[in-house]
């Protein structure tokens, strides 16, 4: 059935069934009027909370970096405050625009007669000092280390009164246009500040460092050390371990490049470090397996410590197998115990300790399945969707298509799902009513990338929610649908 959970039974622990959240519409940025026209270059490409979740970080197409500040978060509170104080937010969350930065320009690459896109493709944060926050963004090739502080905006309020037509060394003074005296021989008597004082604050973003030339292939994840020193860099072929540091040199953990080219038979599709062991790491490949490598086995980490994978039944096999198990994004939970994957299909929860199978799948869009020649046939079947998991590990969520996205509960034997489109009004896909399909179509629904679902409710392939980002520490959701950045919370 579309949207349910169907676990698997194995003997790992998973969460307790958890009551059900009601999601509501917090914030909305960049949204555009009725018949507005949204440029490539405005579509949100990335988006990222930071570690406390007090500020959140989108990239578009067009190479830039926009901030965001939680103003609705209080600075001092009080033991007996802290102690009452429940996981779940009890006050509608607010942020606001801090600053923006143009992070990556197109470029051309004249060896290879290559194109370069400015779009950014991953951001993640660093970790921050002295008041100043540090993230990393990358787009196809090159990756930037951006420092982001206030710098106080200083103000002169009086100058030296030095006007006098007395005569200088025996001859006569010329007043010059700055206010200044000229000497005979062309010396002249600057008028100096004597009292300066700083009244406003400005976001200044400065690139510390670059890192680029590493990748021969289009880079598709970064990912943080839990040590705060070092960060890797995958794309198709290769992850890459730098040193925050050093931007001329990288060691070459992975390789996955085969002698012959036409012996590949997949590539990395998503990597990331886990949150507190520095030595492990997991990547995803197109063939939908997860390998967990230690970093303390060898330099070169070509073999891995475990494998998660799940087989098809040789009767279920079709021509599309492969292609729907590809995985598009993993995450490691917050304690490290689980990992998410999404693939085409579905979203699936992985124990690290126990390799046998998932502990429990999770059906995204399964009222697709009939109609995936016509998603080859127009490129959406290979749509690289994210996922996200909340702090607490009790529910997950990713995006499909008309702009909706899905949160599951992932407690043992618990089917809740929760379908949310990304409006003013997230539940208004819901409050319709499924129970008379629509028996016949108009022209616009007979278009090629729209339908029906399972629900009886029409479907756009052209509109595609494919990011989003739980915060660390609350049931609050930011996703993105095309340039605008919408907010909820439970």
């Amino acid at each position: 059935m579309n949207g349910t959970a169907t676990p698997e039974p194995t003997e790992a622990s998973a969460p307790t069934p958890q009551p059900p959240l009601d999601w509501r519409f917090s914030q909305v940025f960049g949204e555009r009027g009725a018949g507005e026209d949204v440029q490539d270059v405005d579509i949100i490409s990335a988006i990222e909370f930071n570690k406390t979740g007090h500020h959140l970080a989108t990239g578009d197409r067009g190479g830039r970096v926009v901030l965001f500040e939680r103003t609705d978060a209080k600075d001092h509170v009080s033991r007996k405050e802290a102690e009452k104080a429940d996981y779940s937010i009890s006050r509608h969350p607010e942020f606001r625009y801090k600053t923006e930065f143009q992070s990556h320009e197109p470029e051309f690459d004249y060896l290879k007669s290559l194109e370069i896109e400015e779009k950014i493709n991953k951001i993640k944060w660093c970790q921050e000092t002295n008041g100043a926050s540090f993230l990393l963004s990358t787009n196809d090739k090159t990756i930037k280390f951006w420092k982001v502080q206030e710098k106080k905006v200083k103000k002169i309020c009086e100058m030296n009164m030095n006007t006098s037509n007395a005569h200088v060394n025996g001859g006569p003074s010329t007043h010059v246009p700055n206010g200044g005296i000229l000497k005979p021989g062309g010396l002249a008597l600057l008028r100096m500040p004597v009292v300066v004082t700083s009244q406003e604050t400005s976001l200044a973003a400065n690139c510390r460092r670059v890192y680029a030339h590493a990748h021969d292939y289009h880079i598709n994840s970064i990912s943080n050390n839990s040590d705060g020193e070092t960060f890797i860099s995958a794309d198709d072929l290769r992850i890459n371990l730098w040193n925050l540091e050093i931007s001329n040199q990288s060691f070459n953990i992975v390789d996955v490049k085969p002698t012959n080219m036409e012996d590949l038979t997949e590539v990395i599709t998503s990597a990331e470090f886990h949150p507190s062991h520095c030595n492990t790491l997991a990547y995803s490949s197109s063939k939908g397996s997860i390998r967990l490598v230690d970093l303390r086995q060898s330099a070169l980490c070509d073999t891995h410590s475990k494998l998660f994978e799940q087989h098809e039944s040789a009767g279920s096999r079709s021509f599309f197998t492969e292609i729907i198990a590809s995985i598009s994004d993993i995450k490691f939970s917050m304690d490290g115990r689980h990992i998410l994957s999404r693939d085409y299909m579905t979203l699936k929860l992985w124990d690290v300790n126990m390799d046998s199978g998932p502990v429990a799948t999770f059906q995204v869009h399964e009222y697709l399945r009939p109609k995936l020649c016509d998603l080859y046939e127009n490129d959406s079947i290979f749509d690289k969707f994210e996922c996200c998991q909340s702090g607490d590990g009790l529910r997950v969520a990713t995006g499909s298509y008309s702009n909706i996205f899905r949160v599951f509960n992932c407690g043992a034997g618990d089917n809740e799902v929760t379908t949310l489109e990304a409006t003013r009004n997230p539940t208004r896909r819901q409050a319709q009513n499924p129970a008379r399909p629509v028996r016949s179509m108009t022209r616009n629904v007979r278009r090629e990338n729209t339908g029906i679902d399972a629900n009886g409710n029409s479907y756009d392939l052209s509109t595609k929610l494919l990011h989003l980002a739980w915060h660390p520490a609350e049931n609050l959701i930011a996703c993105a649908a095309a340039n605008s950045l919408y907010m909820y919370y439970g």
